[in-house]
């Protein structure tokens, strides 16, 4: 597999012949000039002026320290001349502890020992948009979830505006497909905005069973039971006949 390039922020960037090295925790890949690295404290400042550029939603300073010190949360960012270009956070959860809203996204079956993981942003900058940074840090992100050590995770979800229509347009092509619509979900300065959650099925997981794969399930055993009394059936008439046959040549009733 290709490894992305990863530095320390307080390291020089590596050149395109330096060496690569391993992250344990993400599977990495190369992508031109671009590099990927976790997010630090340093970051902070820099973070909340681009969030607060990219997104219409006025996070706390308080989720901004989290996502660039807290371990509880893969913040990755896609860095172009010492610069962040693109960032990705997001959190691994028991789907026991999902929100109420979000409480069909499994069956319950598989919820009851399940993981899922929660993109809470992915943003790039407007002038490098369009260059595949986005898929660049949504992939490491899969990557990160389909190993198997975290074959736990069974889906991977999010929400974003129903008005966010290049959002709904990248997850969809990255085979996202949307679950539910969550009316006013949002507060934007002070107006609800409605909202959906999109989801993609991982190591395995899948949604929970609705009525018409119910009626497919059992017209398919239908068919699998008919299929088996029909041949069950021919194999008895041919032993009866085997033995008929059989009985009639022993007492000489054949000629």
């Amino acid at each position: 597999m290709a490894q992305f390039t990863l530095y320390n922020k307080h390291s020089a960037p590596p050149s395109s012949d330096s060496t690569r090295v391993d992250c344990e925790h993400v599977p990495l890949c190369s992508i031109n000039d671009v590099q990927l690295r976790f997010l630090v404290p340093d970051d902070l400042t820099e973070v909340r002026q681009l969030c607060q550029e990219w997104f219409p939603i006025d996070y706390p300073l308080s989720w901004y320290e989290d996502i660039t010190s807290s371990t509880r949360f893969f913040a990755l960012a896609a860095v172009y001349n010492l610069a962040i270009i693109g960032l990705i956070v997001a959190e691994i959860k028991p789907y026991r502890n999902v929100n109420k809203e979000d409480k069909g996204i499994l069956p319950d079956s598989m919820g009851r020992s399940a993981d899922v993981g929660y993109i809470l942003s992915l943003g790039v900058h407007r002038s490098h948009r369009r260059n595949g940074i986005g898929s660049l840090l949504l992939d490491a992100l899969m990557n990160h979830l389909t190993t198997a050590e975290r074959h736990s995770v069974k889906a991977i979800f999010l929400h974003t505006l129903t008005t966010n229509q290049p959002a709904i347009f990248f997850y969809e092509k990255r085979r996202f497909t949307l679950h539910s619509f969550l009316p006013y979900y949002y507060n934007i300065r002070g107006k609800g905005k409605d909202g959906f959650t999109y989801v993609n099925y991982i190591n395995g997981g899948h949604p929970p069973w609705t009525l018409l794969d119910h009626i497919k399930h059992y017209a398919s055993k239908v068919r699998h039971t008919s299929s088996l009394c029909a041949w069950v059936a021919g194999r008895v008439q041919q032993v009866v006949r085997w033995f008929y046959h059989k009985l009639l040549t022993r007492f000489n009733f054949i000629e």
